[in-house]
């Protein structure tokens, strides 16, 4: 199995606006190896979240290719693309999306069961990953009566639970205080150690990028290396 757990080659992302058109990544490379945790810095509008999409087939590139795992998953079909999603990737974003109506163990069991796994045993195993993340005790909370930091807690026990090779995380401290942030990136540091799963992390917190294995700037479309 490849080191690589994500491989991206001259990723351009063109959007037609009217009669014109906008050139948001411009041939952009990456490699990510496993269990890294990589910081994605840039100003607003410089194309971050829109490299994230295409990181993780929630978007199709102008041209350029990504792997995941040595798949291809910009030259899958969306049912595949989706499949492949489920596999080996997660998702954390600045607002946690947990939903409402359903309790800490229930959302996070959510991947698992539409996988197909069964009801207890998806649950078996986002306990699992709910006591990893403290939240022991906060099973059968609803998000509203969970602390922001416990949210977003709960938010990244959703993405581990289908146990991927990646995480993609879309400012997941954003949201949050100093404290907050700082056990948050504590918490990845510890996973992507214990797990090998590797963190792509886009966020504009230059502090919590410093604390990364490493960081990019994405300027004009491209990616450069960031020394703080």
């Amino acid at each position: 199995m490849t080191d690589w757990v994500i491989e991206a080659t001259d990723l351009r992302r063109r959007y037609d606006e009217g009669s014109g058109r906008v050139d948001v990544l411009n041939g952009v490379d990456l490699q990510v190896e496993r269990g890294e945790r990589l910081a994605i810095i840039g100003s607003s509008g410089s194309g971050k979240s829109t490299l994230l999409h295409l990181l993780g087939a929630l978007d199709k590139p102008t041209t350029g290719e990504v792997l995941i795992a040595g798949e291809n998953i910009t030259a899958m079909r969306a049912k595949a693309a989706g499949d492949a999603r489920n596999r080996l990737l997660g998702f954390v974003y600045q607002f946690h999306h947990l939903l409402a109506e359903f309790n800490a163990l229930e959302n996070v069991a959510l991947p698992l069961m539409i996988r197909g796994e069964k009801p207890k045993a998806a649950e078996e195993r986002a306990e699992h990953y709910l006591n990893r993340v403290g939240l022991s005790t906060r099973l059968t909370h609803k998000p509203g009566q969970l602390s922001g930091g416990e949210r977003q807690r709960a938010a990244i026990a959703r993405a581990l639970v289908t146990e991927p090779c990646c995480v993609l995380a879309d400012e997941p401290t954003g949201n949050l205080d100093d404290s907050n942030s700082g056990m948050i990136d504590e918490l990845l540091a510890e996973l992507s150690q214990d797990s090998e799963t590797a963190f792509v992390v886009v966020t504009h917190d230059i502090s919590l990028a410093a604390r990364m294995d490493r960081t990019l700037l994405l300027k004009d479309g491209s990616l450069e290396t960031f020394d703080a």
